[in-house]
């Protein structure tokens, strides 16, 4: 993509200098990404216990380089020895999802519009590495649009964490070279999606065990992104997971009377998280009756080593038990292309708002000495109880 932007830039003509377009949109597509190189494993947990675990289990932060490193072990174990050197598949789905998506869009927007891949944990395309990008090529305004997981209002928190980091390190000058900003939380709650879950699963199970299986035989679980109960005050997805899958089972119960939650938890020591587990979901379902299991991710839009991995292990494990049971494990909806369009279809009146809003004029020094002027009001007048009014209008009048 870098290529081709260069390309468009060698071939303007000279006319063409003097009045660039203004205001274009960078969609940031973000997602974890995963490791593709074994020798990754420890910088990638490492980015990870930074930025997730710390929200919610108490490790105190020099722990993390040797924990990271004893992960990678147990990792190496797991993806080379027990999976015979896998691979995980994630970046290579999630750059089809960007470039589904972009052309979308671009049959809308033109060139206006372009999709960029932000890895939370990955090289090169960490959220600091493709911004610097995202601004050299000239774009003013900002799409932030997590998509991996679906309880986004958690995982997201760490999308704009990290633009947050690399927005004030990319930031120079008396005013901000961003000009608008806009952001899709998640979409759990989108019809469009949901009905596209229930469609997946009663394709399958008319494919595969109608034949065989009385409808109140059918288990079907619907596997939801971990979410531990407490994240250091931060609200964790539960709630956005929950209603997701409500939802979803709502458009199948009727049909399928056994359908179950189950949750992709880490099992991290000390920790509360959700339940009941897939492995759990999955053998309560059994106990109702079920003679058949469908394993569908709801909470993930892009295949990752989480539906792969660890389902294929919880498979395994209940399947030594029931070996009279049938099992099948859906795939993610991936770049399936009406989630391709649905995904562009969402974003739309989000770039129509930034490419009409006014652009935003931000003086990031303006920050430092609002935030200092505010601290020495506060030392010179103690807690009086109109002790804010001179500064909230100040901080009205500039943000105009």
């Amino acid at each position: 993509m870098v290529t081709t932007a260069r390309n468009v830039q060698e071939n303007i003509q000279p006319s063409d200098v003097q009045s660039p377009v203004k205001d274009r949109v960078a969609v940031l597509l973000m997602g974890y990404g995963e490791v593709e190189s074994y020798e990754d494993f420890a910088n990638y947990n490492e980015q990870a216990l930074n930025l997730l675990t710390a929200k919610f289990a108490p490790v105190p932060t020099w722990v993390y380089p040797p924990l990271a490193k004893l992960l990678a072990m147990f990792d190496l174990h797991e993806w080379s020895h027990q999976h015979d050197q896998f691979i995980s598949p994630h970046n290579a789905i999630f750059e089809k999802q960007r470039a589904g998506i972009e052309q979308e869009l671009q049959s809308q927007w033109g060139d206006r519009v372009e999709v960029f891949k932000a890895f939370n944990f990955c090289k090169p395309f960490l959220p600091e590495q493709v911004l610097e990008t995202v601004k050299a090529q000239g774009f003013t305004k900002l799409l932030i649009y997590p998509l991996l997981v679906v309880d986004s209002i958690f995982t997201s928190g760490i999308a704009v964490e990290q633009v947050n980091n690399a927005l004030a390190k990319l930031s120079e000058g008396s005013e901000h070279w961003v000009k608008g900003v806009r952001y899709i939380p998640s979409f759990f709650n989108e019809p469009a999606y949901l009905d596209l879950m229930v469609q997946m699963v009663e394709e399958k199970v008319e494919a595969e065990l109608a034949n065989a299986y009385l409808p109140s035989q059918i288990g079907i679980i619907l596997m939801n992104h971990g979410c531990p109960f407490e994240a250091k005050g931060f609200t964790s997805g539960i709630d956005e997971s929950q209603m997701l899958y409500e939802r979803v089972r709502e458009r199948l119960i009727h049909r399928y009377p056994l359908i179950s939650v189950g949750w992709l938890n880490h099992q991290t020591p000390l920790i509360k998280w959700t339940q009941p587990n897939t492995k759990l979901a999955a053998q309560n379902l059994i106990e109702l009756g079920a003679k058949a299991l469908v394993f569908m991710p709801i909470g993930f839009a892009t295949e990752n080593h989480e539906t792969l991995l660890d389902v294929d292990h919880i498979i395994e494990t209940v399947r030594a038990k029931h070996k009279d049971v049938s099992f099948i494990q859906m795939p993610c909806v991936n770049d399936h292309p009406i989630f391709l369009t649905m995904v562009a279809d969402w974003a739309n009146d989000h770039i129509r708002d930034l490419l009409e809003a006014e652009p935003l004029a931000v003086n990031p020094g303006l920050a430092i000495a609002q935030a200092q002027a505010q601290a020495n009001h506060e030392h010179a007048h103690g807690h009086s109880h109109n002790h804010g009014h001179t500064h909230e209008h100040h901080g009205h009048t500039h943000s105009h």
